[in-house]
């Protein structure tokens, strides 16, 4: 890019424009010319003052002439070079209208970002002494050469000159010592020889590369790196000690924390009580016939016998293996004692363990909605495992079973009502009142949904659990651990289930013809008849055959009701004893 310089050849501080021009020899000064008493005039052709003529060659130097060594007289020397008539430097002397420029030396440029100190003030006073030489004219034409000065070179600031080049001739000035820059750039003067102006001779170097010192950094690097690995083997040591013990000294840090207590709760609590029930409670794993499951029980004496589900053991079979693992872990073989599908309930019994502490039994007649209870089990086989809730209802007839399709597992339950979660695996566990006391055998849930959906009998708590009372339990475990059986109350009728209005229907008539009323039977003698509806037990609506059963299976062979029917538009009241039939 044209920057305004001049691009033409740029001429040698040495040698004036032209060519074939010789280097003078170093050893060889120039003749000074004696300066004219006056200026001559003009020439019409010559160049204006500072310029030289364009085909002004220079002559040739001659030979240097040694005096003879004879007698001869000596000839003249003879001048090396031929007289200039122009007498310009540096081989005539300097004419009025050429003086020679003084040499210019730039204003040396600090690098960038450089602090540039400012100049030291001149002394004054009677000890100053001369002052110092003004700075040079901008241009080399404003300023004259002192006499016998040599050529100077031309203001080519950008000119890089080689090593070779003889050194500038200048008169001897004494001048005052110069305040030495702050900056080692600033002393740089690429005019002068290494060394002038005060600035020191800087060492060569290979070019892109620092210079070689003594000694060299081996050692150096060495200890270095081995520095850096001590100090990481040091680092990490106390990294890992900080952090397993949190500190050092006073840098510790302690977190508040109550102190440990003895561990004892009040015994009404969710935790007093399960420390009181678990120990009794066992966790029962069947298998036989192709089937297995899992399920709960308690121990109701020191004997060995265990209160569970029918439906928990029926997987066995008669020939199936049930295993009893206690709440400290330990297991122990088992064997039936008795089941009764009508009431889902089961005893089992383990031999050879001691120290068996049984759960005592509470009243379930004395339970009111809202009491607090709690349920322990075994879901999805997770022993010991504790909730809690409260009574939610009483008096739930539920009914459960079924598979078998003849009705002979169906079991019928007039159930506590509990919002305690209880989840498979749960079935045969204990809900205990707020003394730790059995109120009921957890046995069913109302699943989250029995429709044909994505969720269609899919198993959990939603709150909807129900438990067999404990007063049921009670006389059907008796029964079952002194009979081997159980017995259940009844009124002898044949109930028509597909009635479905209000209340419960006593059949027409049978399938085999055989009469739907039992003869000398408890109906047959309170005055039922086939076609009464049965509309309430002892004051308690009823809404269908179920129910009716439910009912009458809550009570105890032998026991007196009250039955409300209805017969031809009238009601009626009638008294009968609960009769008692064996479970088959």
């Amino acid at each position: 890019m044209d920057d305004g310089k001049p691009t033409g050849p740029k001429a040698k501080w040495w040698s004036r424009p032209g060519a074939g021009q010789g280097t003078p020899p170093e050893s060889a000064e120039p003749p000074v010319a004696p300066e004219p008493a006056e200026s001559p005039a003009p020439h019409p052709g010559a160049p204006a003052p500072g310029q030289q003529p364009a085909d002004a060659v220079p002559a040739e130097p001659g030979p240097v002439t040694e005096p003879a060594a004879s007698g001869t007289p000596a000839q003249p020397p003879r001048p090396l070079h031929e007289p200039d008539p122009y007498g310009t430097p540096p081989y005539g002397g300097p004419g009025p209208w050429a003086p020679a420029p003084p040499v210019q030396r730039p204003v040396p440029t600090p690098a960038h970002g450089t602090a540039v100190p400012p100049p030291a003030a001149a002394p004054t006073g009677p000890d100053a002494g001369p002052p110092p030489p003004a700075s040079a004219p901008a241009h080399p034409a404003a300023q004259p050469a002192p006499d016998g000065a040599g050529f100077a070179p031309p203001p080519h600031t950008t000119q890089q000159f080689p090593a070779q080049q003889p050194p500038v001739q200048q008169p001897v000035v004494p001048t005052p010592a110069a305040p030495q820059p702050a900056s080692q750039w600033l002393q740089y003067d690429p005019w002068g020889a290494p060394g002038a102006s005060g600035a020191p001779a800087a060492p060569l170097t290979h070019p892109g590369g620092p210079g070689r010192r003594k000694g060299g950094r081996g050692p150096l690097v060495a200890g270095a790196v081995l520095l850096a690995l001590v100090s990481g083997v040091i680092g990490g040591g106390i990294g890992s000690y900080t952090e397993r013990n949190g500190g050092f000294g006073s840098d510790l840090i302690e977190l508040d924390q109550a102190p440990k207590d003895n561990g004892g709760r009040a015994p009404d609590s969710v935790a007093g009580i399960a420390a009181s029930a678990l120990p009794s409670v066992v966790t029962l794993h069947v298998s036989g016939a192709g089937e297995q499951g899992t399920g709960t029980g308690f121990v109701l004496d020191k004997q060995g016998h265990i209160l569970t589900n029918n439906h928990v053991v029926d997987p066995a079979g008669s020939s199936g293996e049930i295993t009893i693992t206690f709440s400290s872990g330990e297991s122990a073989r088992a064997t039936l004692v008795g089941k009764d599908a009508g009431y889902d309930l089961a005893v089992v019994k383990v031999k050879g363990v001691a120290g068996l502490t049984p759960l005592p039994l509470g009243n379930s007649d004395n339970v009111r909605v809202g009491d607090p209870v709690v349920a322990i089990g075994a879901p999805f086989d997770l022993q010991n495992t504790v909730t809690s809730g409260i009574i939610s209802a009483k008096e739930r007839p539920i009914t459960a079973g079924g598979e078998r399709g003849d009705g002979s597992d169906v079991s019928y339950v007039n159930a506590l009502q509990t919002d305690a979660p209880i989840n498979p695996g749960n079935s045969g566990g204990p809900l205990v009142d707020a003394k730790a006391r059995v109120v009921g055998i957890n046995s069913a849930i109302r699943a989250a949904d029995t429709g044909d959906g994505p969720e269609a009998g899919q198993a959990g708590s939603i709150g909807l659990g129900f438990a067999i009372p404990i007063n049921q339990g009670k006389r059907v475990a008796e029964e079952l651990i002194n009979n081997g059986k159980a017995t259940h109350p009844v009124i002898g009728v044949n109930l028509d289930l597909k009635y479905n209005g209000p209340g419960a229907r006593v059949a027409e008539k049978n399938k085999d013809d055989s009469p739907t009323v039992v003869p000398d039977g408890p109906s047959a003698k309170a005055g039922i008849r086939p076609g009464d509806v049965i509309t309430e037990v002892d004051g308690q609506k009823v809404s269908g055959g179920e129910e009716l059963i439910v009912k009458i299976r809550a009570h105890r062979p032998g026991d007196e009701l009250e039955l409300t029917i209805e017969r031809a538009g009238k009601e009626l009241t009638k008294k009968l004893t609960l009769g008692s039939s064996e479970a088959g």
